[in-house]
């Protein structure tokens, strides 16, 4: 089957079909390294992490472009309400979000450009917009005309008269006038004390919305295949990058995919000028990496999700209920010659599930399936067909990143794991004192004891194993 993905600028699923063959393109929409990431920008990246992974299993190779805003209005205003540099802002938070993306193994771009690195490439976009009459400057600002631009305002479905009476259309901070309060600033003009590059408009800094497009041009080309980014950017960061591209002669990105985002409990987007978000080191210290990747990515991509301690723990009982097979299943198969073709766990399912707009639901689903129809193989000692479901539950697991055994290997070694098996096997040791003895009420509080605590046994031929409800 053919990779099918939502497009946001035709309203519909459409095939992947690369503008090169046997390789794509795709330029994701950044960080602005202003704060901490929280747990929106996480789910961002595991989203877009589960595109890159499948495109590479499916065969392609992957340009993957993600993109660091490293000067920006709000990195200058926190830079200097922290009494820091902005570069040094910038650098630390940048650092910040490296280590929140390993800490859940999102794969590293092939490429992560800073806007402070691409000047003379973005400089020489605005010269050729302004060549093509789509733009002018003003009191050193530079502007992009917009109603010269053909379909503008169809990426978000929006119309021009529609966008004229909105106060969204109106950006603030540039100081020189406006033939049209739609038109958006492509270079601001130096202001005291703030970061500024010398161009032929004057010193200055670029606009928010022409640094993506000449880094995607940098590095994909001026047609590549997809172009990501969380719902919130569709208006007016990538209508207006589409808009600048198209005037300077660009085809641009040909798919637009969009994720859904994160909400706070009131269902507001979790942010921090909301002061509602949940930063990844505050995930992080109640909740394993591992457990955060599968809580984050566990909805489809396109839908808003929440996170909470209630989420947190559904995904937690989840995991460990996969980690237990893995385990259980690996020490039982041992060198079990594997042969799929036995296999309980179907990965036409899971490939299908992710073909179809990336329906990681649905592909978990089948995770699931196979892990329960593995338990049912590792109660009836099947070895041969248990090492075959074995092999394709972890197969399927490897390209959603949440193998155990290969991709988290301190999942089943770390000191907590360590801890609960220690524990576990010492009530497990107290129940067969008591079986021994005949003492069948004790037997059986214990082992309700442990079920109570989330801990189902097994009674095998191997001896008694267990396992998290």
């Amino acid at each position: 089957m053919t990779l099918r993905l939502y497009d946001t600028r035709t309203r519909g699923v459409r095939a992947v079909e690369p503008i090169r063959s046997g390789s794509v393109g795709v330029y994701v929409c950044g960080p602005t390294v202003q704060a901490a990431p929280h747990v929106g920008h996480l789910r961002s990246a595991v989203a877009l992490d589960v595109l890159h992974r499948w495109l590479v299993t499916s065969g392609y190779a992957v340009t993957f472009v993600r993109n660091v805003t490293d000067v920006d209005d709000k990195i200058i205003h926190d830079a200097a309400h922290n009494d820091e540099p902005w570069w040094a802002l910038s650098a630390r938070i940048t650092r910040a979000f490296d280590d929140a993306y390993d800490a859940v193994q999102v794969l590293r771009p092939t490429i992560d450009p800073r806007v402070t690195g691409h000047l003379p490439q973005i400089i020489a976009l605005i010269e050729t917009i302004i060549e093509r009459g789509h733009a002018y400057a003003s009191g050193g600002d530079v502007y992009l005309s917009v109603r010269t631009v053909d379909g503008y305002g169809a990426l978000s479905n929006q119309s021009l008269d529609a966008l004229q009476a909105s106060e969204k259309s109106v950006p603030h901070g540039q100081t020189g006038e406006k033939r049209d309060p739609l038109d958006f600033a492509l270079w601001k003009s130096a202001k005291p004390g703030e970061p500024s590059w010398p161009s032929p408009w004057g010193a200055g800094r670029p606009g928010w919305h022409i640094e993506c497009s000449a880094m995607a041009v940098e590095y994909l080309g001026e047609a590549f295949d997809i172009h990501a980014g969380g719902l919130d950017l569709v208006f007016p960061h990538h209508e207006n990058e589409i808009a600048q591209s198209a005037c300077a002669g660009h085809a641009f990105a040909r798919l637009w995919l969009h994720h859904g985002l994160v909400t706070a409990a009131g269902g507001e987007k979790m942010s921090k000028s909301l002061g509602n978000s949940i930063t990844v080191a505050e995930a992080l210290a109640t909740t394993r990496p591992q457990v955060l990747r599968y809580g984050l990515g566990a909805a489809h991509y396109r839908s808003s999700m929440q996170w909470s301690a209630d989420v947190a723990a559904e995904a937690e009982a989840a995991y460990s209920r996969i980690e237990t097979f893995v385990r259980n299943a690996g020490d039982a198969v041992g060198d079990t010659e594997v042969d799929e073709a036995l296999s309980k766990a179907s990965w036409d399912e899971f490939a299908a599930a992710l073909d179809d707009d990336l329906g990681v639901p649905q592909a978990l689903a089948a995770i699931h399936s196979g892990v329960r129809a593995g338990n049912a193989l590792l109660a009836a000692r099947e070895l041969p067909a248990l090492a075959a479901t074995l092999a394709v539950v972890r197969r399927m697991l490897a390209v959603l990143a949440l193998d155990p055994v290969d991709q988290w290997p301190a999942g089943s070694g770390s000191e907590l794991t360590r801890v609960v098996d220690a524990l576990v096997a010492l009530a497990i040791e107290a129940r067969g004192h008591a079986r021994d003895r005949k003492d069948y009420a004790q037997a059986d509080a214990l082992r309700d004891r442990l079920t109570a605590a989330g801990v189902v046994l097994e009674d095998t031929a191997d001896g008694v194993r267990w396992r998290l409800s």
